[in-house]
């Protein structure tokens, strides 16, 4: 499992935090870029760089083939995806084994299984981990997912197995509503993710989103790093996240740690991966999925933990055992990232890419950008 250059199969904020890392370790780096990015930064902090297509993502980011090919044009032995694109992608993962080239990240299996709200929810009751009460099961037709909308009761939570990100998802509060909501966010999920098998689940009222950072080896050592709070939302996407969350005291942070460590464990996982909750206000809490990949908010946890969870992942896909034990693991002072939107707010936050004419960035102690 031995690498010594690493092609960064994306751009942008995560393809510069993992050259850095790889960088410091003595990896050397290759960016890719499409032609609209020939510019970018993190082209220019990479040892080298290849284009690998035309500016659409879909000729270029997404396209497996233009990656591998990179890959054999550059000598790497090993790719990193980062967060986005193909880093959920089990046919892109057995692509870079079949290529001989090292996928840092999990298992193709653990990507596929975690990739499906379904199935992955059945693993989870199988290995103990509390789940939302729901339906999952194979039955699709409209007629059985009627019935057992209404054996779960209101309010429901209807979810695209196979979504993410809001879409395919719906809140209903009234049994009329439940046929139309079915078809509507069926054909969302197909439209989004080609898929349009759907999950039923009790809808947990005013819940707090609380994630677990958790790790796994080659050498069957699986661990957590603490939570992070990502209840700030909008459309279901995260705009503020924290560590640790202020609604997790140390045992209830056991307990949740304790359960995604099972989770992970479920389903053979390596390298690092979030497990998400719902916290309900009386301290019980539900599975809602697994990332199987670094997450955006990562930043939190090391600032939080003092590591470095990119360098974690190179050693992990090497190798190397965990460094830390649960028990080495610390928690010191506390971490917040919000994320800034291109938006216009007089326009309902339509998406404004008007000129950006001045860009200075916070600075100073505990600030990172």
């Amino acid at each position: 499992m031995s690498f010594e250059k690493i092609l960064i199969a994306n751009r942008g904020e995560i393809a510069c935090r993992v050259i850095a890392s790889a960088q410091s370790l003595g990896y050397r780096t290759v960016a890719v870029f499409s032609e609209a990015d020939a510019g970018a930064r993190h082209v220019s902090l990479a040892d080298e760089a290849v284009c690998i297509g035309p500016a659409t993502a879909a000729h270029s980011y997404l396209n497996s083939e233009a990656l591998l090919d990179a890959c054999r044009r550059s000598g790497a032995d090993a790719v990193h995806p980062g967060y986005g694109f193909l880093s959920e992608n089990a046919d892109f993962a057995e692509a870079c084994a079949a290529a001989g080239v090292t996928f840092i990240g999990p298992p193709p299996a653990a990507i596929r299984l975690m990739g499906s709200k379904r199935l992955s929810k059945i693993a989870m009751q199988e290995a103990g981990v509390p789940c939302v009460p729901g339906y999952q099961g194979e039955a699709q037709d409209d007629d059985t997912l009627i019935r057992e909308a209404e054996r779960v009761g209101l309010p429901l939570m209807i979810k695209a197995s196979a979504g993410g990100g809001g879409r395919g998802m719906r809140v209903v509060t009234d049994a009329a509503d439940i046929p139309a909501q079915l078809k509507s966010a069926r054909q969302e999920a197909k439209s989004s993710f080609g898929n349009d098998e759907l999950i039923l689940e009790r809808a947990v009222v005013n819940p707090r989103h609380v994630e677990i950072q958790v790790f796994g080896d080659h050498h069957g050592q699986v661990i957590h790093l603490g939570e992070r709070d990502c209840s700030v939302q909008r459309r279901h996407q995260k705009v503020v996240e924290e560590a640790p969350s202020p609604a997790v005291d140390e045992a209830l942070r056991a307990r949740m740690g304790e359960a995604a460590v099972n989770a992970a464990r479920a389903c053979d996982y390596v390298g690092a991966g979030t497990v998400e909750f719902l916290l309900a206000d009386n301290g019980d809490f539900f599975f809602l999925e697994m990332n199987t990949r670094l997450q955006v908010e990562h930043p939190v946890t090391e600032l939080v933990t003092g590591q470095d969870l990119v360098a974690w992942q190179l050693r992990v896909a090497a190798g190397e055992p965990l460094p830390l034990t649960q028990e080495q693991v610390t928690l010191s002072g506390h971490a917040m990232e919000v994320r800034l939107y291109a938006e216009d707010p007089a326009r309902h936050s339509l998406p404004q890419t008007g000129t950006v004419t001045r860009w200075r960035p916070a600075s100073g102690d505990g600030v990172r950008v």
